[in-house]
């Protein structure tokens, strides 16, 4: 039987505020969501591959700064997203639990956190180069784009999913610049050189996939939520959503990162090509999980409880690492005019 959930009557019928501790500050710069930067490490690991960086201590350092200072933009970000949420997600079943809407949040300590931890981040930023300067404060740009008023992306139907999901791409690139050696960047940010790195195929591909599992996250809080008009107070996108049209997005977003991955993979290095049937299968395998009611993919923090699948996605990080140092000429038929 499909559970379907009521409107609350009111935020004071549903929910006794209280003042929020710092407990609850520290929630909403959700640290537990830190893991997602983990999409930053293919864009080292192409980088590591051009360039073939010496992993030194210094490297490392770099590492370590360019991890952090991606967390606190992250933090920041998320900050705001909780606070400016907090009307909204009253209605969400799960997200109606969380400390900006069980609690009575001072405005004025949440932006100063907010302008804390964006100051910390750009300031780390700056120690690894003016570029990946440049990338975080785009990344902290499209935060306030998702959030804030006037703009507010994220209550627009489409464009709700790929201004989040084009945060993929800038951490691919921010992982990246941690690995080019500075001596190679443009001495000017003006030279449109640097704009151009890594290539706009995986920049593209890693986008369009982004969008493949932000719009599978949103198809399965639809489902999960099973009432339009309580999903619509929650997210003004879902006023014009339907099932039917997000999982039409969802084949597009995947069709397009497939399209873009294959160039960038036989343009690059052939042997990656190997790789393409365990990309397919990786997004079968996250949209099965997707289809199921409410599924973990709602908050993608809980994917780890997918452990068959957390193990395959383990597994082909490794191939894919070996595919780097692999060398199969017979691939090369693949670039023939003939095929």
């Amino acid at each position: 039987m499909e559970t379907v959930f009521s409107l609350p009557k009111t935020a004071a019928q549903d929910l006794a505020l209280k003042p929020a501790g710092l407990k609850e500050y520290v929630a909403i710069a959700r640290p537990d969501h830190w893991f997602k930067n983990i999409f930053m490490f293919p864009g080292m690991l192409f980088a590591f591959l051009v360039y073939d960086t010496t992993l030194d201590a210094s490297l490392l350092l770099r590492i370590v700064i360019g991890i952090v200072s991606t967390c606190l933009i992250a933090s920041a970000n998320y900050t705001i997203n909780e606070y400016l949420d907090a009307e909204f997600d009253r209605f969400h079943p799960e997200k109606k639990k969380r400390s900006a809407v069980r609690t009575m949040l001072n405005p004025r300590l949440v932006y100063a956190e907010y302008a804390l931890l964006a100051v910390l981040g750009l300031g780390l930023s700056y120690f690894i180069s003016m570029q990946f300067l440049v990338l975080e404060a785009f990344l902290l740009f499209m935060g306030i784009m998702y959030n804030v008023r006037p703009f507010r992306t994220k209550e627009r139907v489409y464009l709700d999913v790929l201004s989040e999901s084009v945060n993929n791409p800038i951490r691919l690139a921010l992982g990246w610049f941690i690995f080019v050696p500075a001596a190679l960047l443009p001495a000017s940010l003006l030279d449109p050189a640097w704009a151009f790195i890594p290539p706009s195929s995986i920049i593209l591909a890693y986008w369009m996939g982004g969008a493949f599992l932000m719009a599978t996250k949103r198809f399965a809080e639809y489902r999960y939520i099973n009432n339009p008009e309580l999903a619509g107070l929650y997210r003004k996108s879902f006023k014009r959503y339907t099932e039917n049209s997000l999982l039409i997005s969802m084949f597009f977003y995947a069709l397009t990162s497939a399209f873009f991955l294959g160039i960038f993979l036989i343009k690059n290095k052939i042997e990656l090509l190997i790789s393409f049937p365990f990309f397919a299968l990786l997004f079968a395998w996250y949209l099965k999980i997707g289809l199921r009611t409410d599924s973990v993919v709602q908050g993608p923090e809980k994917l780890h409880k997918e452990k068959s699948f957390m193990l395959y996605v383990v597994l082909f990080t490794v191939l894919l690492m070996a595919l780097v140092y692999v060398n199969i000429p017979q691939l090369n038929w693949f670039l023939k005019q003939s095929f």
